[in-house]
């Protein structure tokens, strides 16, 4: 399980060490992808193939979302193993994806982690901020 929120920096070869707390999740390898909001998405393998399982199945031909999150998610993706300093290297288009620069915050949220650039991570969350009480509410429509 992944959870947590950890500050890290990207070295110049682009670069980006993973909490020790996810390593373990990820020891069977991991997936790194563009996310929603301006983050990137990384996902331990298995709970990877079940997303895209979930994606896949669907009227690929017939439905223009399904298509759009195909290739924004799925063929975005790309295989990632941690080095042996537990590191994963991000590919350029997905550094620009998410804006990233040397200050990172790696957010744990369960069955993935997000990576979001510092500042950007800073302004999702000052946003969201004055909303909080409608995403508590919102609670309710999911029974928790």
């Amino acid at each position: 399980m992944m959870i947590g929120q950890y500050n890290y920096n990207l070295d110049t070869k682009k670069r980006l060490t993973i909490p020790t707390k996810f390593r373990g999740d990820l020891q069977d390898g991991a997936v790194l992808t563009k996310g929603v909001d301006g983050c990137l998405f990384l996902y331990p393998k298995k709970h990877w193939e079940e997303l895209a399982g979930k994606i896949s199945s669907q009227p690929y031909i017939t439905q223009s979302n399904v298509r759009s999150i195909s290739r924004e998610i799925i063929a975005q993706a790309i295989d990632v193993d941690l080095d042996s300093m537990s590191r994963v290297l991000i590919p350029d288009y997905l550094k620009e994806h998410a804006k990233l620069t040397k200050s990172i915050v790696i957010v744990g949220l369960y069955n993935r982690a997000e990576i979001w650039d510092e500042a950007e991570w800073n302004k999702y969350n000052l946003n969201n901020q004055t909303k909080m009480k409608e995403i508590t509410e919102g609670l309710k429509e999911l029974g928790i």
